[in-house]
């Protein structure tokens, strides 16, 4: 009974020093990725079970970061996603794909700063809003990269499709393969 109630007091005890910041952005998570899974999802699958169960899972990744819950959720989304455009037929649109790609980096990047704050942590302000900017930066490039070579593609016709995405296959291969070797390299 001695290590229940000292369980209990711990807990009591890491609630009482939680700062504001680090439950800022666990709240950000869930907002993330509770918006992703709004939009992936059609809207006739968003019933009251669904919600509830899309609930709990936004609210996993902001409970532990570090686990493996932020990955499950992304893939949820993109099943979510799957099941609009394949299942019930939604058109694939060009803002909603990107919308969706953003909310995705957005949680990721949102559970790996979450993930280095602890509960009790005393963070400057400045400190999320540079990482904020960071990833804000990143999302607009990357959806101005998106967008043009969406445009490129459409000047080749049916087959323009498949060498853009062998040039992005070939991009991220090439970005793994050089983060590997700058490891490598320390």
């Amino acid at each position: 009974m001695d290590v229940v109630t000292g369980r209990v007091r711990a807990a009591q005890n890491a609630v009482a020093r939680i700062s504001v910041a680090p439950l800022l952005v666990r709240a950000g998570i869930f907002v993330t990725v509770f918006a992703g899974f709004a939009l992936a999802f059609p809207a006739e699958a968003l019933s009251g079970r669904t919600i509830l169960f899309l609930a709990v899972a936004a609210l996993l990744p902001a409970v532990g970061p570090r686990r493996v819950w932020a990955t499950f959720t992304a893939l949820v989304t993109v099943g979510g996603w799957l099941l609009a455009t394949d299942g019930y037929g939604r058109p694939v649109a060009l803002w909603r794909l990107l919308a969706i790609a953003a909310l995705l980096y957005l949680g990721h990047t949102l559970c790996a700063l979450a993930a280095l704050l602890p509960y009790d942590a005393v963070v400057d302000p400045e400190l999320i809003t540079r990482w904020l900017l960071r990833s804000a930066a990143v999302l607009l490039g990357t959806a101005v990269l998106g967008v043009l070579l969406l445009q490129v593609s459409d000047t080749g016709g049916e087959t323009g499709y498949q060498w853009v995405t062998v040039l992005g296959l070939l991009v991220a291969v090439g970005t793994a393969a050089l983060l590997g070797w700058l490891l490598r390299r320390r």
